[in-house]
C-alpha cells in the first residue's frame, strides 16, 4: 500500500511541475504517469507495460469515429455547407430581437449537429455572420459574446467527439443513447443563450434590416435541405441500426464532401490542407486518450478511485451535496484543462461514486459533459473563447463582461440537468436505448 501510495504521489508530482513549467498537458499526463509506474516496476517492465496500456488506450472501434466526424467538420467549414445552414437559421430567428446574433446562435446549434465540434462552429459561425452584425450596428463585444457562449452547443448535440471519448472509458455505455440525451440539454443551453442575447438586443435596440417573403423561405430551405439532411442519415442510421456511430461517422465525412463538391466550393487541390489539419486534431485527442490510459493503470493500482469516493461519501451521503461537490470540481477542473483529458481522469473517479446512489451513466455523462463545456468558455484554456475573440478580433478582457450574464443561465441549466434526470433520460428512454427506471424527476429517488 505505501509503494502505491508513493507511486500516485509521484506522478501527481511530475504532472503539476510539468503543466507549470508550461509541458503541453498529454506529455505531462504520459511522462508523469510513466514516473509512477516506475516506482512500482522495474525500468523495462515499467517502459513495457505504458507502451501496452497506450496501445489498449487507442485499441477502441468507437475512438475511429472522432477523426471521421474532426473530417466530416473541416469539409463543412471550408465547402460551403455553413453558409446555407446560417441561411436556414435566419429562416427560424429573424424575427426574434437582436435577429443577426439569435441566428448565429441557431447556426451553432444546426452546424453541432453536424461537425461534434464547438470550435468549429464558433469559427465557422463568427466568420461570417460577424462582419454582417458588425454591418448592422451590433457592437463586436455583443456579437462576440454571442457566439462565444453558443459555441459549446455543438459539443452538446449529437455528433459529439467528447461522448465518444466518455463512452470509451465508462465502459458499456451506448454511444446512440448518449447522443440521444445531449438533445435537451444542448437545446436547453441554446435557447438559455438565446433569451439573454433577446433582452440585450432590445436594450441596445438591435433590429434586423432583412424582410423574408415567402418565396425568399421556400428558397432558403431549399438550398439548405441537402445540408441538414446530413443530420437526418447520420443519426437516424445510428438510431435505425443501419449503421454504427463510427460508420455513420463515415458516411458524414462522404456526404459533406459530395456536398461540397456539388456546390463548387472545395477543390481537389484543397484536400490536403483540409486532411492535415484533421489529423492534427485528431492527433492531439488519440495521444490524450493513449497517456490517459497510462495514468488510469496508476490511479488503479493505487486505488485512487476508491479513496475519492470514501472521502466525498464520508462528507455526505447526500446526493444533492455529492453532485454539487462532482459540479464545482468539474467547473474547475474546465477552467484549466481540456475536456478530453478532463473525461479520461475523472469519469473512473465520479461514475463509481454516482451509479452506487443509482445515477444512470447517460445522465453522469451529460452532467460531465455539460460542466466541461462551460470550461472551455473560460480562461486560461477556454478554446472556443479564444478562437471567438481572434474570429471577432476582439481581445478577452472585452468579452468577459459581456459573457457574464451567460454563465448565469448556463449554470441554472447545467442544475436542472443534473438533478432532473428527465431531461437527459427521456429521449434514450422513449427509443429504447436505455431501461432507466428511476425518478424522471430527481436524481436519487424512485
Amino acid at each position: 500500500m505505501e509503494q502505491a501510495a508513493i507511486a500516485a504521489l509521484v506522478m501527481v508530482v511530475a504532472i503539476v511541475i510539468m503543466l507549470a513549467l508550461g509541458f503541453p498537458i498529454g506529455l505531462a499526463i504520459g511522462a508523469g504517469a510513466a514516473a509512477g509506474i516506475m516506482v512500482i516496476l522495474p525500468f523495462e517492465q515499467a517502459m513495457m507495460t505504458a507502451a501496452k496500456r497506450t496501445f489498449t488506450g487507442a485499441n477502441s472501434f468507437s475512438l475511429l469515429a472522432i477523426p471521421f466526424f474532426v473530417l466530416a467538420g473541416n469539409i463543412m467549414n471550408n465547402g460551403g455547407i455553413a453558409k446555407r445552414l446560417i441561411g436556414c437559421a435566419k429562416i427560424i430567428a429573424h424575427k426574434l430581437p437582436g435577429a443577426l446574433a439569435q441566428t448565429n446562435i441557431v447556426a451553432n446549434m444546426l452546424f453541432g449537429a453536424i461537425s461534434g465540434s464547438g470550435v468549429a462552429a464558433a469559427s465557422a459561425m463568427g466568420g461570417i455572420l460577424g462582419p454582417m452584425e458588425e454591418e448592422e450596428g451590433y457592437s463586436k463585444e455583443y456579437s462576440a459574446a454571442v457566439n462565444i457562449a453558443s459555441g459549446p452547443t455543438g459539443m452538446m448535440i449529437p455528433p459529439s467527439n467528447i461522448m465518444i471519448v466518455y463512452s470509451t472509458v465508462a465502459g458499456s455505455v451506448s454511444i446512440a443513447a448518449l447522443f440521444m440525451a445531449g438533445y435537451i440539454p444542448g437545446i436547453l443551453w441554446g435557447v438559455g443563450c438565446m433569451i439573454v442575447a433577446g433582452v440585450m438586443a432590445k436594450k441596445r435596440g438591435y433590429v434586423s434590416k432583412e424582410k423574408y417573403n415567402a418565396r425568399l423561405i421556400l428558397k432558403t430551405l431549399w438550398q439548405g435541405i441537402p445540408s441538414l439532411l446530413l443530420i437526418v442519415i447520420v443519426i437516424g442510421g445510428i438510431l435505425g441500426g443501419v449503421f454504427t456511430a463510427t460508420e455513420g461517422s463515415a458516411i458524414a465525412v462522404v456526404y459533406s464532401l459530395l456536398l461540397s463538391f456539388i456546390y463548387r466550393s472545395i477543390k481537389v487541390k484543397d484536400l490536403p490542407k483540409i486532411l492535415l489539419a484533421s489529423v492534427k486534431t485528431t492527433a492531439v485527442v488519440e495521444f490524450l486518450v493513449c497517456v490517459s490510459a497510462i495514468m488510469s493503470w496508476v490511479m488503479s493500482f493505487a486505488k485512487i478511485p476508491q479513496m475519492i469516493s470514501d472521502a466525498m461519501l464520508g462528507i455526505s451521503n447526500s446526493p444533492i451535496i455529492i453532485l454539487l461537490i462532482m459540479n464545482v470540481i468539474l467547473l474547475l477542473v474546465g477552467t484549466f484543462m481540456d475536456p478530453t483529458p478532463a473525461v479520461l481522469i475523472f469519469t473512473p473517479i465520479f461514475l463509481p461514486i454516482v451509479q452506487s446512489f443509482g445515477m444512470h451513466p447517460v445522465h453522469f455523462g451529460l452532467m460531465m459533459v455539460m460542466n466541461l463545456c462551460v470550461g472551455t468558455l473560460t480562461p486560461p484554456v477556454g478554446a472556443i473563447l479564444f478562437a471567438g475573440c481572434r474570429i471577432a478580433n476582439v481581445k478577452i478582457q472585452q468579452v468577459i463582461k459581456p459573457l457574464l450574464p451567460y454563465f448565469g443561465v448556463v449554470v441554472v441549466a447545467l442544475l436542472f440537468v443534473t438533478f432532473v434526470p428527465f431531461l437527459s433520460m427521456i429521449i434514450p428512454n422513449l427509443l429504447g436505448l436505455t431501461k432507466y427506471a428511476g425518478s424522471m424527476f430527481f436524481v436519487g429517488l424512485g
